[in-house]
């Protein structure tokens, strides 16, 4: 099923997301990597609020390429979702609504998507160029320092991702495994 979507994302819209509905994102997303990660799980350490309210808001796990001239942003394909595993529970329970990446998740964040109601969405790999033209504006609004991987705030209008593990714990990788093996 074909969804439109805006962001920051509703709990309603999270509870009425399957696994596999094709869903188009439009407003207010961030992107976060590994060093981003680490960096607000220090910063949540030493008792201090995050760059950005969490609740409802979406993390999208890339890293742009620079923009070119005329465009907003460059390159912007999702990375490897497993490599932010070990902060995501502790996000998700802080009201994280949703994650886009790519590949497989932890039974942890597994589990802290069902506790709280969240969804994990997989954008396209390797569509980096196409996935830039659905980003509106890009604004670095924490941790410059580290380059590629600082948190930006990006604007985006019909973002197209796939529910992989909705709020019910379907895994979109285990069901579609197991209707090919048939």
């Amino acid at each position: 099923m074909d969804r439109k979507i805006n962001v920051p994302i509703s709990k309603e819209d999270v509870k009425s997301l399957r696994s596999g509905d094709y869903v188009y994102l439009t407003g207010t997303i961030y992107t976060a990597r590994d060093a981003a990660h680490k960096r607000m799980q220090e910063t949540l350490d030493e008792g201090n609020q995050l760059p950005f309210n969490i609740e409802g808001n979406v993390i999208y796990y890339m890293g742009p390429s620079p923009a070119r001239m005329g465009y907003s942003i460059g390159s912007a394909g999702p990375t490897t979702a497993s490599r932010m595993d070990k902060y995501t529970p502790r996000l998700l329970d802080l009201g994280l609504g949703a994650m886009i990446g790519k590949g497989k998740r932890s039974k942890e964040v597994l589990e802290a998507i069902v506790r709280n109601n969240s969804v994990y969405f997989a954008a396209v790999g390797g569509a980096g160029a196409l996935l830039s033209k659905r980003i509106l504006s890009s604004e670095v609004i924490a941790y410059d320092d580290l380059g590629a991987e600082a948190i930006r705030k990006l604007e985006v209008k019909d973002f197209p991702v796939i529910v992989v593990i909705d709020a019910e714990g379907n895994n979109l990788y285990e069901t579609a495994i197991k209707a090919y093996e048939k």
